[in-house]
């Protein structure tokens, strides 16, 4: 198989098909599978253990990752979910402060009462994670950029950390997507997306992945998959293996609309802070450079109050205001009541969420439509 990105995410896991020759993977709408008798089958029993177009997904994403194992997810949350049962009572994970408030929920409020235990750090400096570790932490958790601070975690130094503690880090890459950064060849050991995003790219589906190296994580994460069953059904993998071979093309334009939108808003008296990694004032914009292959389509800015948000929000034409992120179209989004309601007020505070903080997902319309929609709702 050729290496470049795009010729792997039109290819990888997807051989045409053998009985028909078919070049999309099928949509293997079944539940079950024929045995030809007792112990006798083809690789494939029941559905929620295993699907064909559900392997040719978990396939691609690996590759695209540079990982050995793909295993496909109902959601990114439940993603998560599984990653956290790697865990056991009384054992402890740092994780970043600033994260999904999803994420957040599920740590504080699902995980936590289990007996596992959680410290939240800026990982901005690598020293507050070491700083964190007791003899209990089997896990360093990590989203960069975060949401929706668009802050970034060193992954090598971080790495390093999480290697010399014998505990895996986990980075959740969503923001990124596969084409434009790669936490395994960084130091991770896992890597978790929702696919709901810009994998899947449209905004028509729900899904997770979660990408490993490790042989025996592997195996239990594949257990795990099969026990929960929180697996996707096959037209949505079908789906988000269509998503993948325009991945790339589609993550170059989300990059270069963003720039330019972020670039505008700088110029703005409106906007009393801009948060990209692509802008050079950015305070991790050298590390933005040399981890990632572009700085994504996701900014965030704090027009000043929740007064000015709210008419901003209740302007915008071309942006749809909505939760979630990474589809075609650009979306616009106020955190503070949607996506990290969950977060408490004043961790809000001490993160910069706050209540004029609304935070775009650049899509990849014209961009000067995006800026003339930006324009206009800002003289609202």
């Amino acid at each position: 198989m050729p290496t470049g990105f795009s010729t792997r995410a039109i290819h990888a896991g997807q051989e045409p098909e053998a009985t028909t020759g078919a070049v999309n993977v099928p949509v293997f709408q079944t539940s079950t599978f024929a045995q030809e008798g007792i112990g006798q089958h083809k690789g494939y029993e029941y559905a929620r253990t295993k699907n064909p177009t559900r392997t040719a997904l978990e396939a691609c994403i690996a590759s695209l990752e540079g990982g050995t194992h793909g295993f496909a997810f109902a959601s990114g949350l439940a993603a998560i979910d599984v990653v956290l049962r790697l865990l056991e009572p009384g054992d402890h994970v740092i994780a970043g402060d600033d994260m999904y408030g999803g994420t957040f929920r599920l740590f504080e409020r699902v995980a936590k009462p289990t007996g596992i235990t959680f410290s939240f750090v800026d990982m901005r400096d690598p020293q507050n994670v070491r700083a964190a570790l007791t003899p209990q932490t089997r896990m360093i958790y990590a989203e960069t950029p975060t949401n929706p601070m668009m802050r970034l975690c060193d992954l090598e130094a971080i790495g390093t950390v999480a290697g010399e503690a014998g505990c895996p880090l986990v980075v959740d890459n969503t923001f990124m997507s596969p084409y434009l950064q790669n936490p395994l060849a960084l130091g991770a050991s896992i890597v978790v997306h929702s696919t709901t995003k810009y994998i899947g790219g449209h905004s028509d589906l729900i899904g997770g992945v979660i990408v490993t190296n490790d042989g025996a994580v592997a195996e239990r994460i594949g257990f795990l998959q099969n026990s929960c069953g929180a697996v996707p059904g096959p037209w949505d993998c079908s789906l988000t293996l269509r998503s993948l071979k325009t991945l790339a093309v589609r993550m170059e334009r989300h990059c270069a609309n963003a720039q330019r939108v972020a670039e505008y808003l700088t110029t703005r008296s409106e906007c009393t802070t801009v948060h990209y990694p692509g802008l050079p004032d950015h305070p991790q914009h050298e590390l933005a450079r040399r981890q990632m292959r572009g700085f994504g389509g996701m900014i965030s800015v704090d027009l000043g109050s929740l007064e000015r948000a709210e008419r901003f929000c209740a302007a915008v034409r071309v942006f749809t205001f909505a939760e979630s992120l990474g589809g075609v179209e650009s979306l616009l989004c106020h955190p503070v009541s949607m996506t990290h309601g969950s977060i408490p007020l004043e961790r809000r505070a001490q993160l910069g969420i706050t209540d004029g903080l609304v935070r775009f997902s650049v899509g990849i319309e014209d961009v000067e439509d995006l800026i003339a929609d930006i324009d206009a709702a800002l003289a609202a």
